[in-house]
């Protein structure tokens, strides 16, 4: 039997076949992080659904973000303490029970500059997180002197801190993390297609009763009918309103966040660190081989499929985390740089302008939710409420949420597995080090890789000039995983277009080999897929050269695009 969890092109056209036969009980827009946790949410009732996404899954904010999955506690400075104490409930959650595999405990240092009062202020602060938190396994705060602080950071300048707090967050690959949930959502019976863009509502008077979709494949367009319609696309909840011809309860505006990759050995440090701007705070991230620094906080009103970094996005995170290191990082250390967008909430009044960084669910015409704002940790809460109000437009009792209690797809014996990760890389002829990468973004799921490998020796080698990837997770991508383009391999399943200088150009002929050998590519398909693929990293090196949001958009924009056309999760 079939594993509906595999995302390959024939599940993509029976799910395609089913959206366009039946009448479902929920239908979800966006592939997101938050689409896909409102379908999970709604399959994991027992009701029908369908998922589409016009791009690919997590090809928005879901794969741009910051990789944390924390409290956030610049928030208690702003007394949200709601927001923080669901925001650590769900770290837990996440880190205990539903995706153990994907998300794990990261230290952060809290450099102190001021003498007494800081200390007490943010040593207060922290008392309040951990007691938020609660005992959820993750090391509480301690007080740190100088010397024990630069013992660990022995990378900052030591005329820029007098001590230090250490405290503990999550981090996460959100691609991977959110991809999975759309893989959970497949598993419970949800339809899922990505290249699926909605081109029109349908409607039955002033009634939401589906949408049209058109499946980029085939260029054909589909009617697609629901009971419940849930708009959840991000910075793109707005476009979705406008294409339904009526206003919304709220607005989103975007808010352009920069980040920069650099390799591990440019800053010695054995802890990630969180640092005060004038505007926010910054981070440096521990990221396996690397470093991810960020980020910025601006406006956004120009291209949203592809937000691009200027060079004075990538001068303004130089230059804050330059203040404290005592080596300086350069533009030649910069691996890899993304640009995401933060949806936030920008109500009509006051009081809907002050939710920031919560959500807000709403029914601006009946048969359609719109769910918009929040923070990638707190993403299955806010899928968990669009279903609930979508619920209510249904004709039947609905169960309550379950997502709370399920796992993940590869949670499920992860531990055990771990324990044993000695024992798989013998049978497997594995290093050690490759079974703990495998285990770590494919959790109890790493069979469907390994069976692989076992009929076909050669995807054990690594990809060229991505040492840190194996062949096979390339064939897997495509064969298990939803990936159509060669961009979705290198960008979103991996982490090659950013955790490399190169940036993937130097892995995308065999990348895309691969892809084509899974996918039925012909040579000319390949070829079109590598092209493509080098023309977007050449506009954004280009891109990131240029002095100003403008300037550099207009670069980046200028790259073929395989989704021509398709410009917004709508």
């Amino acid at each position: 039997m079939t594993d509906p969890s595999s995302l390959n092109p024939q599940q993509r056209d029976a799910a395609l076949e089913r959206m366009a036969r039946e009448t479902f009980e929920i239908l979800v827009i966006g592939g997101g992080v938050v689409g896909a946790s409102a379908a999970l949410d709604a399959a994991t009732r027992g009701l029908s659904v369908a998922l589409v996404e016009a791009r690919d899954f997590a090809s928005g904010t879901s794969s741009r973000s910051s990789k944390l999955i924390h409290g956030g506690l610049r928030y208690l400075e702003q007394f949200e303490f709601g927001l923080v104490r669901e925001a650590l409930r769900e770290r837990s959650l996440l880190l205990n029970r539903i995706a153990p595999h994907l998300v794990k405990p990261v230290p952060f240092l809290y450099p102190l500059g001021e003498h007494v009062w800081e200390r007490a202020y943010v040593g207060a602060g922290m008392v309040l997180y951990d007691e938020m938190a609660g005992h959820d396994g993750v090391p509480r705060h301690r007080h740190l002197t100088k010397r024990q602080a630069l013992r660990i950071a022995p990378g900052l300048k030591p005329d820029a801190l007098i001590g230090g707090i250490q405290y503990y967050d999550g981090r996460v690959d959100d691609a991977r993390h959110t991809l999975t949930v759309v893989r959970t959502a497949a598993h419970y019976g949800a339809a899922v297609a990505n290249n699926a863009p909605v081109v029109g509502f349908l409607r039955e008077g002033e009634r939401v009763t589906g949408v049209s979709v058109r499946d980029v494949a085939s260029d054909r367009v589909i009617e697609v009918r629901a009971q419940q319609v849930v708009n959840a696309t991000g910075v793109w909840t707005d476009d979705l309103q406008h294409l339904v011809g009526e206003r919304g309860k709220f607005r989103v505006r975007a808010s352009k966040g920069v980040h920069l990759v650099v390799p591990r050995d440019r800053i010695q440090l054995d802890t990630g660190l969180i640092l005060r701007t004038e505007k926010s705070v910054l981070f440096v991230i521990p990221w396996g081989r690397h470093w991810i620094v960020g980020t910025t906080d601006t406006d956004w009103e120009l291209h949203k499929a592809h937000p691009a970094a200027s060079r004075t996005d990538i001068d303004y995170v130089l230059e804050h985390a330059n203040k404290v290191l005592s080596q300086p990082l350069t533009h030649e250390d910069v691996e890899g740089v993304y640009a995401g967008l933060r949806p936030l909430l920008a109500g009509e009044s006051e009081s809907t302008s002050t939710l920031s960084r919560e959500h807000s669910v709403a029914v601006p015409v009946p048969g359609l939710v719109a769910v918009a704002g929040g923070k990638y940790t707190t993403s299955r809460v806010m899928g968990k409420d669009a279903i609930d109000a979508a619920a209510r437009g249904i004709d039947r009792q609905v169960p309550p949420s379950a997502t709370h209690t399920t796992e993940l797809l590869g949670a499920d014996g992860y531990h055990a597995l771990w324990n044993g990760r000695h024992r798989l890389a013998q049978e497997s002829g594995l290093h050690v080090a490759r079974i703990e990468h495998l285990l770590n973004r494919y959790g109890s799921r790493i069979d469907e890789l390994l069976d692989v490998v076992r009929e076909r020796p050669e995807l054990a080698e690594p990809l060229p000039g991505a040492d840190d990837y194996l062949q096979v997770e390339v064939v897997h991508a495509a064969s298990h995983e939803g990936a159509r383009h060669l961009d979705d391999v290198l960008a979103r399943r991996t982490r090659i277009s950013i955790e490399t200088f190169h940036r993937g150009v130097e892995t995308a002929q065999r990348a895309a080999e691969l892809m084509g050998e899974a996918l039925g590519w012909s040579r000319a398909q390949v070829r079109r897929e590598v092209e493509t693929y080098r023309a977007r990293v050449d506009a954004e090196r280009r891109s990131q050269q240029e002095p100003d949001d403008e300037a550099a958009d207009e670069v980046r924009t200028a790259a073929p695009d395989l989704l021509a056309g398709v410009t917004a999760d709508v």
